[in-house]
């Protein structure tokens, strides 16, 4: 009998060969070694797959044949993974060698912890962050904590956020039994928050731990003009499926604002492809609640956090 490796690494990848040196390099170079790689190929077509086997056989190959986007392959990696901690990491990443460690570490602490979120720097800025997890305002913005700011030991402090950065975002498989997985819906951006929404409706924590440390090479993959339409749509996506009915009254008008707020900002800079993909994404976003609808009454009617609970792991609103 076969023993179950204590984690799973889920690596999404497309035509991302020129990244694996780093990201699998890294990881041979893990202090804790009961985890198994699953690289999930998304249709590469630059030899990724025949370097992979040749160069590092101990990670799993899981070809899809096409491309199925980062929530695609996610699901397919953890689906055909079979440990009690799913952790999905970017191609494009470089993990310190305590990094798995730490993470198993802290869902041994915390029982009560479905979700823990890295300490993600930058690839070439070593001392200036990516994400100390993610936070989500009252008025519907989600976003990381820390972002291009300089590490001064400001966020050296173990404690809970809203959800974990999908670049470097470990769970909990039972919590995924519960709630489910990322949403192929949001297909590249946002769907680490909802799943952090729907981790915190259903009583979940979520944990960051500044000694799970990721170096991240910030937007080796993707393209602003992507990035514009889908955070312009995933941002209201989120709206649709989580915010819950009871909060929505209190803060819609705060919600309603921000949304302005981005489309006035787009307008103002017409001229850019990426301002136009925003309010192309927000447009897609305000006909896409239909869609949104029965995921959301099947999410809030297993709702188990309170309003106020809710509100306290919520980041209040800057009218500023």
């Amino acid at each position: 009998m076969l023993l179950m490796p204590a984690a799973s690494i889920i690596i999404p990848h497309w035509n991302g060969k020129h990244h694996l040196d780093d990201c699998l390099g890294s990881l041979r170079r893990q202090r804790f070694t009961d985890f198994e790689v699953i690289l999930v190929d998304n249709g590469s077509t630059d030899g990724s797959q025949a370097y992979v086997q040749e160069m590092f056989p101990e990670v799993r190959l899981l070809a899809l044949g096409q491309n199925r986007g980062f929530t695609g392959a996610c699901n397919a990696g953890i689906l055909a993974a079979h440990s009690p901690i799913i952790i999905l990491l970017n191609n494009d990443t470089e993990t310190d060698p305590h990094w798995l460690d730490a993470i198993l570490d802290a869902f041994h602490r915390r029982p009560d912890v479905g979700s823990v979120a890295s300490k993600m720097l930058l690839f070439d800025r070593r001392d200036h962050f990516h994400t100390a997890g993610d936070f989500y305002r009252l008025d519907g913005i989600p976003g990381n904590r820390g972002v291009w700011q300089r590490d001064v030991g400001q966020y050296d402090r173990e404690e809970e956020v809203f959800s974990a950065c999908g670049g470097a975002a470990a769970y909990r498989r039972a919590m995924l039994d519960e709630i489910g997985l990322l949403d192929d819906d949001f297909f590249f951006s946002c769907e680490d928050v909802d799943l952090g929404w729907r981790a915190q409706l259903a009583g979940w924590r979520v944990l960051y731990v500044p000694t799970a440390i990721v170096y991240h090479k910030l937007k080796a993959t993707g393209g602003s003009v992507t990035g514009s339409y889908y955070d312009g749509r995933n941002f209201l996506y989120l709206i649709w499926k989580n915010y819950p009915t009871s909060l929505l009254r209190r803060h819609w008008r705060h919600i309603l604002r921000a949304q302005l707020r981005i489309a006035q900002a787009a307008l103002r800079h017409w001229r850019g492809a990426a301002a136009r993909a925003r309010l192309r994404g927000q447009l897609a976003g305000i006909l896409g609640l239909p869609k949104m609808w029965p995921k959301r009454r099947a999410i809030q009617s297993r709702r188990r956090l309170a309003d106020d609970s809710l509100t306290s792991r919520l980041t209040p609103i800057d009218d500023n």
